[in-house]
This record gives structure tokens, C-alpha cells and sequence, in this order.
């Protein structure tokens, strides 16, 4: 069988780009596919070949990747996948449209719909610089709604991460999606019971992330904070933080997992849609602190990997960081836990019952056991 992997632009490492380094490690003779890639920004991929879309050609595309946003279908379609049996995309927004050729399959793991298409506003609130041309770039995306929801059909199945984002696709495209819970990359965690006196925070600064209530959560309680990550807030989150917060920026993978590892608790005030982060720190022996709503609510077990609080403000957080300091935390529970339910052999069991199911869309049995799906 022919396999194509296919991602939306390989310009960043985030939790998506991580879940599509999963998948070419578990498929290494699989082709590789993306509109824009930026080695030195992202997942490494070694040696492995990765074909690029038109797009490749425009000077700084990779580093603007954002402005793009109405040419990346087009040049999707203009891939030629007709050679593949399989298609795997990872899609947040617009590998899902690329073209097969009858008869063959094309699964879709879906991140998210795509946000700044069926969420604008809220988007684009993230990005200040675009705060000069908001109105011209929100008429064009909120334009794109029919056009994506059209290219939505094109995947034989979708998989989702979370019951969140499951429940999402069915609203925006119409599609029923089953749910594997995206798996963290094991091997690269490291476990520690020793932990040291600083909390932890690593993601991309945006507003939506809310760090900024963590930052206030922590101006007032003086203890250590540590922020790694980067992005447009980063300014701002300087200016209203006080001296107990330190901000790393970038930092390597070995790094950031030793801090992972030595954090009291790692801490996460964004509503998320899934999130590798917290089961990455789990994974490490370590706690979460985090906002109790999407889906942390199903990768965590309050009391148990974490404490969850219930409103996103400094107050709420607080009083979950202080009870925190109450507990006694069973560190190798946290981890086992983690790797008992979040892992990559977990996760790639699934995915090979999946494509062995799917042959054409209406063979696709979703009452199966193993294909269990969220209900909507």
C-alpha cells in the first residue's frame, strides 16, 4: 500500500506538528507532503523528502504563512496524490482538500474546523499586527465558510482528538468523526520525582492561551514562574509580569522536557480543544493545573494528575495552586497513568483498526467496538 502523509504547513512545532512527527516516524516509507515547510522551525523529519505546494516559491511565505490563507486550497488541490492508495492528512484547516483517485482512501486527523474561518473574530483578536487591516481580512476569511465546508467532504473519515473537536465537525461540516485521543511521543519525556521550586507554562503566547491570567495568579501569590514559548503576547505579558516570572522563549526539546519533568505543576488557563500539553506533563511525574472546561476534561483526573478550576481568572486559579501545595502527589501514579492511556502504541492500534475498516465510506462500521464514537 502507497502512503502519503499530508499536514497543513510545517513553518511551527505545535501539538500538531508533534502528532504528524508521530505519524512519519510509525509510517518511515510514507511520502510527505505539505503547502509550506521551514526545517529550522519545526519537527525535525531527518533526511525525509518533503514535497511542498506552489506556495514554496513565494519569498518569506514560510514566515508569513498566516497571510496566505485563501491560496492554500488551490494549491492543495494542485498536489498530485493520484499514486497513493492511502491518504493520512493532518489538518487544523486545509489538507483535508486535497484530490484522490477513485478507489482509494483518505483519512482525516482533525486538530480542529478551521478557527479562523468559523471563528474569526476571536482568531484574529490573537494577532495584533493585523489590527490595521482587521476588517478587510475578516470579510475575506468569514468569505471562506462555504468554500472550506465544501472541501470538508473530501476525506473518507475524519478522526478526532477530542469529543470537543468531534462534536465541532459535526456542527461546521456535517461529517460524524471518531475519536482517538492523539498520543504523546513517550520516549522523549523524562520522568522525575524530585521536584523543584518553580511552576511551569509552555505555549505559544496568544490570548486565547489566557497566560495572562496566570501571570496575575502569580504576581500576587510571588512564587517562581517559568514561561517557554513564543509569540505576539510576549510583549504584553512582559510588561504586567512581575519579577517572580521569567520567560525562556524557544527552548529545545531536551530542555523542555527536563523542566517538565522538575516543575511543581505545569499550568494551563486556555480553554483547549484537546491538548497535548497536560499529558505531556503527566508523563513527566508532573501535576496539572489547569482550567477545568474542553478537553482536559478528558485526558485528566482531578485530584488524581491534576487540579482543575472552574473559572479563568487569577482568583480561581490561585485557590487551585494553593490547594495544590495540600497534596501529596503520587508522582510514578501521574506517569503511569499517562503512558497507560496516551501512548503511541495505544494510539497506532486504533489507527490500523481504523484503516482496516475503511475501505469505502459506507463500509465504515461506526457501531464497532473499537471505533467507538463520542455521541453528538
Amino acid at each position: 500500500m502507497k502512503i502519503a502523509l499530508v499536514h497543513d504547513y510545517l513553518t511551527q512545532r505545535g501539538g500538531a506538528e508533534r502528532v504528524f512527527e508521530l505519524l512519519c516516524h510509525y509510517f518511515p516509507e510514507a511520502d510527505i507532503f505539505t503547502s509550506l515547510y521551514d526545517p529550522q522551525r519545526t519537527i525535525d523529519l531527518s533526511d525525509r523528502v518533503v514535497n511542498t505546494t506552489v506556495l514554496q516559491k513565494i519569498p518569506g511565505a514560510a514566515k508569513n504563512f498566516r497571510l496566505l490563507a485563501p491560496f492554500y486550497y488551490p494549491a492543495f488541490r494542485m498536489l498530485d496524490l493520484q499514486e497513493y492508495d492511502l491518504i493520512l492528512s493532518s489538518s487544523s484547516s486545509f489538507a483535508k482538500s486535497v484530490r484522490k483517485r477513485p478507489g482509494a482512501k483518505h483519512i482525516c486527523f482533525c486538530h480542529n474546523v478551521t478557527r479562523f474561518v468559523w471563528d474569526t473574530d476571536t482568531y484574529l483578536k490573537n494577532y495584533s499586527q493585523y489590527k490595521l487591516i482587521y476588517p478587510a481580512i475578516a470579510k475575506l476569511l468569514k468569505s471562506m465558510v462555504r468554500v472550506d465546508r465544501q472541501y470538508a467532504q473530501e476525506p473518507d473519515l475524519y478522526i478526532a482528538n477530542s469529543g470537543v473537536v468531534s462534536r465541532r465537525i459535526q456542527k461546521a461540516y456535517g461529517r460524524r468523526a471518531l475519536v482517538a485521543h492523539y498520543p504523546i511521543d513517550s520516549q522523549k519525556f523524562k520522568f522525575s520525582d524530585r521536584k523543584e521550586d518553580f511552576y511551569l507554562v509552555t505555549s505559544r503566547l496568544l490570548g486565547y492561551k489566557r497566560i495572562d491570567v496566570t501571570i496575575r495568579a502569580f504576581n500576587e501569590l510571588g512564587w517562581p514562574l517559568i514561561i517557554i514559548g513564543n509569540g505576539p503576547e510576549r510583549k504584553y505579558l512582559e510588561s504586567i509580569a512581575s519579577d517572580n516570572v521569567q520567560f525562556l522563549g524557544y527552548v529545545s526539546d531536551t530542555q523542555r522536557c527536563l523542566l517538565m519533568s522538575k516543575a511543581r505543576a505545569v499550568v494551563i488557563s486556555a480553554l483547549e480543544d484537546y491538548g497535548l500539553v497536560p499529558i505531556e506533563a503527566n508523563a513527566s511525574g508532573t501535576p496539572v493545573i489547569g482550567y477545568g472546561a474542553g478537553g482536559i476534561l478528558e485526558t485528566q483526573v482531578p485530584d488524581q494528575t491534576g487540579i482543575l478550576f472552574e473559572e479563568q481568572t487569577p482568583a480561581s486559579l490561585k485557590a487551585a495552586l494553593l490547594e495544590s501545595r495540600k497534596r501529596d502527589w503520587d508522582f510514578h501514579a501521574i506517569r503511569d497513568r499517562a503512558l497507560g492511556n496516551f501512548s503511541e502504541s495505544i494510539f497506532f492500534q486504533k489507527v490500523e483498526r481504523i484503516a482496516t475498516h475503511v475501505s469505502t465510506p459506507s463500509m465504515v462500521d461506526l457501531r464497532h467496538p473499537e471505533l467507538a464514537m463520542v455521541p453528538n
